[in-house]
């Protein structure tokens, strides 16, 4: 395939054959699948279900997990591949985050064996979809004053609370839930359970309107008296620890799939501005035009060089919590402005759902929001460079 206008480092030429194998083919799908018909999803606030086992076909659910179905894929090309449907649209890419790197990844790294075989392989094959209760309506950057329980009842568990802004909720056959839980000490401890959808008292409801992330679902979600047996418990990692290992998964796949959104836009401006007359030349040709385009390749440019630094860190096991928070903070700091500026090159135009740059700049104000804010992200890196917490 034809290298990226803003690959101006020839970046490309370090990604080995699998790796490319992996754009290309995701590259493809999107093409076919998503280009010709996510303005009109977009605009109808419709998630595709149908494209569920066409992306399981090409193994992007749970692709970085390994056995269970899973194809066990590297960092890099997981990372690949969330930049290549990002282009398409944030809220496809979030499906496939929220379903692999946050459900899957709970039930794989926390999980028993017996669960993974229950829940892993249908997951994998897009056949139970699956969603993850963490955020609360009053508990959203700070998930310890979570209002959610979870009560030993004898032999079961009785969960009560709420979650917000939940993806896939509504569709989800089976809610990894976050609730504090008392141990066998007394002490209470967040701990995690997977809680079939289908359970008595537990509500799932779409958030609408939205004016982000349109082609995607959110839901609140009630939990009233939801009764679960005692091995619904996710038996690892007792803790905030566990939905914050996951919290990193998907955060890593953001710090590559928002530069997706971001080339997608600056490719629409580039076009544009070639094809545009003004003045009797094209846009392309006056200064403040190629100002705006090399600005934004440049930051693209820069924002790959990251994200391809901390997948190799990743595949080489040592990424670190702090420098996750520097490629999301980074890369979606960059892709929102570049989405913006490309949106001015297509003048009044640029608002209608024709060209792609506005609505990636909408899909990702909801981006830079989820899996831990602007403000969250610099605190994290604040207290790394100082050894103060200023959280506070």
């Amino acid at each position: 395939m034809t290298p990226a206008a803003t690959d101006l480092l020839d970046v490309e030429a370090d990604l080995s054959p699998e790796e490319l194998g992996t754009r290309d083919a995701v590259r493809e799908f999107v093409d076919r699948r998503i280009r010709p018909n996510i303005a009109r999803w977009y605009a109808d606030a419709v998630f595709p279900q149908e494209i569920v086992p066409e992306l399981a076909e090409l193994g992007l659910l749970g692709m970085h997990l390994r056995g269970h179905g899973c194809a066990g894929r590297t960092a890099v090309q997981y990372g690949i591949a969330m930049q290549e449907l990002e282009a398409g649209d944030s809220g496809l890419r979030t499906f496939v985050s929220v379903q692999g790197s946050l459900a899957m990844s709970a039930i794989a790294e926390h999980g028993s064996e017996e669960q993974k075989r229950r829940w892993l392989p249908g997951m994998a094959a897009g056949e139970i979809i699956g969603c993850f209760g963490l955020t609360e309506p009053t508990a959203g950057s700070d998930p310890s004053t979570m209002a959610t329980t979870a009560v030993r009842d004898g032999d079961e568990w009785v969960i009560d609370g709420a979650k917000r802004w939940i993806g896939l909720a509504s569709i989800a056959h089976v809610a990894v839930i976050w609730a504090q839980a008392a141990d066998e000490s007394g002490q209470e401890r967040v701990r995690g359970f997977l809680v079939p959808t289908d359970t008595p008292g537990f509500t799932a409801t779409p958030i609408e309107p939205k004016l982000s992330m349109r082609a995607s679902v959110q839901c609140d979600i009630a939990l009233e008296g939801v009764r679960l047996p005692a091995d619904a418990l996710l038996p690892e990692n007792p803790g905030l620890r566990g939905p914050f290992s996951c919290l990193n998964e998907a955060r890593y796949g953001i710090v590559w799939g928002v530069l997706g959104a971001a080339r997608d836009s600056f490719d629409a401006a580039l076009a544009y501005s070639q094809q545009r007359i003004q003045f009797d030349k094209p846009l392309a040709a006056y200064q403040l035009s190629q100002a705006k385009l090399v600005n934004m390749a440049l930051e693209i440019q820069k924002g790959q060089l990251l994200a391809l630094r901390l997948g190799r860190l990743k595949d080489e096991g040592r990424l670190e919590n702090h420098m996750i928070s520097v490629g999301k903070l980074n890369n979606c700091r960059i892709a929102v402005d570049v989405c913006r500026e490309a949106r001015t090159m297509l003048g009044g135009n640029g608002v209608t759902l024709e060209h792609s740059p506005l609505r990636h700049a909408d899909n990702l104000e909801s981006v830079r929001t989820y899996e831990g804010t602007d403000e969250v992200h610099t605190l994290i890196l604040g207290r790394h460079l100082t050894g103060h917490s200023a959280f506070r």
